[in-house]
C-alpha cells in the first residue's frame, strides 16, 4: 500500500507597500485587500504611515490584511528614517513586528563605510534573535557597479551564503543584478531561506524589480521549488510600478504579480 504524499503547505502571497510607491502605505493596503493578496509586508520609508505602527494598526483592521513582515530602513534614502544608529533601527523594526503581528524583519547587510556596525553584524544579529520569535532575515544584495567596474559596497558581503545567518531573504531582482543563479541560491540556503521577495530583472545595473515573468529570472522554477520543498515562509510581491501610466495599469500589474505567484505554487502542489 503506497503512502499518501505530505500535504504542500499553503505558501502566502504578500504586497510589499513599496509596490505602490510613491503612494503611500495606506495606498497598499487597500490594494491588497481588493486584489486579494493574504497580506502585505512594510517597507519603512519616509512615508510617515510606514514608521507608525499605530497607524498600521488601525489599516491592518480597517481592511482585514494582516501584516506578514516589517522591512527595516536599511536603504541610501531613509539613513535618517528612525534615527541614525543601525541597531536603533533594528530594534525599532523589531518592536513593530512584535506589535504588528509580524514573523518577520527584513535587514540588509551594512554599508562597507558602517564599520562598527559591519563588524558586530553576524553576532549582532544573533543577540537580537534570542529573546524573540521575530526572524532577521537577511537579504542577498549585489555590487555596485561604475566606470565598469565593481564596488565592494557591503559589509561583511552581499551574498548571504558567505556568513552563517539562520534566516535569509532571496530577492530576485538582485540576482539580475547580481549575476547570480537564483535556483543555485536557493539550493545552497537550505532551510535558512525563509523569506522570499518575488519581482524579476533582464541583468541590468539597475534594481529593476519588474513584474514576474517579464524579465529572466527563474520566477516560476523558484515558485515551484518552494513549494515541492515544504517551504514555511511568505512571497512577497515587491515590484516597481512607478512608470505605469495610473491606478487601472498598476493594479493590473499588481493582479499579474499575485496571479503570477500562485500559480507558480500551484503548479508543484498539483504533480
Amino acid at each position: 500500500m503506497s503512502e499518501t504524499p505530505s500535504p504542500v503547505p499553503k505558501v502566502r502571497v504578500a504586497l510589499s507597500t513599496v509596490s505602490v510607491y510613491p503612494s503611500s502605505a495606506a495606498t497598499a493596503f487597500e490594494v491588497a485587500a481588493r486584489l486579494g493578496y493574504d497580506g502585505v509586508e512594510i517597507m519603512v520609508l519616509a512615508d510617515p504611515v510606514s514608521q507608525d505602527p499605530e497607524a498600521l494598526l488601525r489599516l491592518r483592521d480597517h481592511y482585514g490584511v494582516p501584516i506578514l513582515a516589517v522591512h527595516a530602513p536599511c536603504l541610501l534614502l531613509t539613513q535618517r528614517v528612525w534615527g541614525t544608529d543601525p541597531w536603533g533601527k533594528l530594534q525599532k523594526a523589531r518592536a513593530a513586528a512584535e506589535k504588528l503581528g509580524a514573523s518577520t524583519v527584513v535587514v540588509h547587510p551594512p554599508f562597507r563605510w558602517q564599520r562598527e556596525y559591519a563588524r558586530e553584524f553576524v553576532a549582532g544579529l544573533t543577540r537580537m534573535s534570542q529573546d524573540t520569535p521575530i526572524r532577521f532575515a537577511v537579504e542577498n544584495m549585489f555590487p555596485w557597479r561604475a566606470g565598469g567596474r565593481e564596488l565592494a559596497s557591503y559589509a561583511p558581503g552581499w551574498d548571504p551564503r558567505d556568513e552563517d545567518y539562520p534566516q535569509t531573504t532571496l530577492d530576485l531582482s538582485h540576482t539580475s543584478v547580481s549575476g547570480t543563479d537564483a535556483m543555485e541560491l536557493a539550493r545552497d540556503l537550505g532551510d535558512r531561506l525563509s523569506h522570499v521577495h518575488l519581482a524579476d530583472g533582464l541583468g541590468s545595473a539597475r534594481d529593476e524589480h519588474l513584474i514576474p515573468g517579464r524579465g529572466n529570472q527563474p520566477c516560476v522554477p523558484l515558485l515551484r521549488h518552494l513549494a515541492a520543498t515544504g517551504y514555511s515562509g511568505d512571497v512577497v510581491v515587491e515590484v516597481s510600478t512607478r512608470d505605469t501610466a495610473g491606478r487601472d495599469e498598476r493594479d493590473a500589474d499588481l493582479q499579474a504579480a499575485l496571479d503570477f505567484a500562485r500559480a507558480g505554487l500551484r503548479s508543484a502542489a498539483q504533480e
